[in-house]
């Protein structure tokens, strides 16, 4: 949609899709009720911000934190939805927020002020041309939670089912829409006066907030993002998505499976049903990595109002308005940077930050990589335990300031999905470490490489200027195994019908060669890689991979698969280790 479609005296309301300029040529004639709003928004956050100032001067800031919590709840609440998005957003990172504020800020997820349920009824009547009582067997007189877009209603239909019934906000797109082209306009202003060069795309941050934003107000957009994330987790028992009603939606009505369960951050809950806190961080932050790298498809606003956590252990999604789609090469380039994180690989990791944009093409990223080295080598430490992202965050800052790295429209909501599932497990379990989490994941799914380009991520990994890293592979599986979906068995089988297939020739000549480097069988790293998996390797699992490996390979396939280097190699003498040694100790 441009802006030459929509009329001037067109009501934003009528907009499906966000659009900065037919948004800016509306209000542009409309100078009163942009004055006003901005007055209205400048005065409770400055005013607020003075009282800081005033505490902070007079030492009275312990004194009257708790007071000043409650007082900024109550302005992002007055402000409206825009306002209280950036509250909850906030409201995730304990990290960042001190304990008083967030307790309130969490408040903003689900415990808002209702609108009239009369007018509920009459939202679902004017969409569904029904009334509540022609659709549903029960309807609860009041909402069961209020949100910033919306309020549920737990209900029942004739046929049965428990379910939940959401009904948007009245006259909620003009205020969205008002409020938008106020922040676009600050941030026009704001950007030239703000370090670490987050300035330079604020704008299309803003942007990128609108389309999201418009996008979530739309409940038959949230219905099929509730589908698709479904299908992308059909094989995973501990993930559960609610089915939707599709005979009882529209875009501002949404009938969905009714959940029972509890909120994440609810820890006596939690306790009281017999979970493990750390058992939930898990899968939370596993299904986040999967959306990430594996399905390109994920939820952008996972904070504890859209998380539960059911009896049975399952964890739930129950709000599918925000979400993103990764094309595959942004996918591959972020398997990538973990990958060469992994191996502490700085050069190329720059190269990643300029594929994913957060550099230019044209920037000379020799400069910058003792820089990236300075920061996540520090961050990393001995251990991927010593990792979390806000150590990285304040180390990364000063190198943003430095050099022209810039954050893309597209990544503000990862970053953000991010830095919430980091916020939300942080308070589950505050000594949570997020690539205690992430790095077998990455590793197990590197080790079983089941598309052409991991496979190619994998040589990559353990190939350096063409010499096999035995390290690399070690770490590797050492990493992968504080996994426990992890299985070497069918990753071995994996391994062994890439070695088998056209493709792995490359991979074959380079192995042979490994294993003769130096005029010598370098017997002592494969003693070492032997003692990581001889616990798990059982002759009868061992038997069954091998077999569907080689099932499909006739005897003159098998003969051409030889490499003509392995004559070669046993032809010169070699030597062995005079000495048996044990395995290396996990780094």
């Amino acid at each position: 949609m441009t802006a030459s479609a929509i009329p001037e005296s067109s009501n934003p309301h009528n907009m499906r899709r966000y659009d900065w300029q037919a948004i800016a040529k509306y209000y542009r004639w409309r100078p009163l009720v942009i004055l006003w709003r901005t007055l209205t928004v400048s005065w409770m956050l400055g005013t607020f911000a003075l009282g800081l100032l005033s505490d902070h001067l007079f030492n009275r800031s312990v004194i009257n934190q708790e007071r000043r919590a409650i007082r900024l709840r109550q302005i992002l609440t007055k402000l409206g939805p825009t306002f209280i998005k950036v509250g909850q957003a906030l409201s995730t990172r304990p990290d960042l927020i001190k304990p008083s504020f967030l307790e309130e800020l969490i408040k903003l997820q689900d415990q808002l002020p209702p609108f009239p349920t009369p007018i509920a009824r009459q939202i679902i009547y004017n969409d569904l041309e029904r009334t509540p009582e022609e659709i549903y067997s029960t309807f609860s007189d009041l909402p069961v939670a209020a949100a910033s877009l919306g309020q549920v209603y737990r209900a029942r239909l004739y046929s049965g089912e428990e379910v939940a019934v959401k009904v948007q906000r009245p006259d909620l797109m003009p205020i969205i829409c008002r409020d938008l082209y106020i922040m676009r306009w600050a941030a026009s202003w704001i950007a030239p006066w703000l370090p670490l060069n987050l300035g330079h795309d604020l704008t299309l941050i803003v942007d990128e907030f609108g389309s999201k934003l418009f996008e979530e107000v739309d409940y038959l957009n949230e219905g099929r993002n509730a589908e698709k994330f479904a299908a992308n987790f059909q094989d995973e028992p501990l993930i559960k998505v609610p089915a939707i009603y599709w005979r009882y939606c529209s875009a501002h009505v949404l009938t969905m499976e009714w959940i029972e369960g509890f909120k994440l951050t609810d820890t006596d809950a939690v306790k009281a049903a017999g979970l493990a806190s750390n058992d939930l961080v898990e899968i939370g932050v596993s299904a986040g990595l999967r959306q990430l790298l594996e399905f390109g498809f994920f939820h952008a606003d996972p904070h504890p109002g859209n998380l539960f956590a059911m009896p049975d252990g399952r964890m739930a999604y129950i709000d599918f308005g925000m979400t993103d789609q990764l094309d595959q090469l942004t996918k591959e380039t972020l398997v990538d940077s973990v990958a060469h994180l992994i191996n502490k690989d700085y050069a190329n990791l720059a190269n990643d930050f300029v594929k994913l944009g957060f550099l230019t093409p044209d920037v000379d990223v020799r400069p910058i990589v003792p820089a990236l080295e300075a920061v996540f080598s520090d961050a990393i430490g001995a251990s991927v335990g010593d990792f979390n992202f806000k150590s990285v965050t304040d180390k990364f800052s000063e190198v943003m300031y430095e050099y022209p790295f810039r954050v893309p429209a597209k990544f503000a909501l990862i970053i953000r999905s991010l830095v919430t599932q980091e916020g939300l497990a942080l308070s589950l379990d505050p000594n949570f470490k997020i690539l205690e989490i992430a790095y077998p994941y990455v590793a197990r799914r590197l080790l079983t490489a089941e598309t052409p380009s991991l496979r190619r991520r994998l040589i990559d990994v353990l190939f350096k200027d063409d010499h096999f890293q035995w390290s690399r592979l070690e770490d590797l599986l050492i990493i992968a195994r504080a996994d426990q979906n992890f299985d070497i068995i069918p990753t071995a089988g994996l391994g062994l019908q890439f070695l088998l297939s056209e493709e792995g020739r490359y991979l074959r000549r380079q192995l042979v060669l490994a294993l003769t480097e130096d005029n010598r069988l370098h017997t002592e790293e494969v003693q070492r890689l032997w003692f990581l998996v001889k616990d798990d390797l059982q002759p009868d699992k061992i038997l069954g991979a091998a077999w569907e490996a080689i099932a499909d390979f006739s005897k003159e396939k098998a003969a051409a698969l030889v490499p003509t280097e392995l004559v070669g190699a046993f032809a010169r003498p070699v030597t062995t280790p005079s000495h048996r040694t044990s395995p290396r100790a996990p780094r």
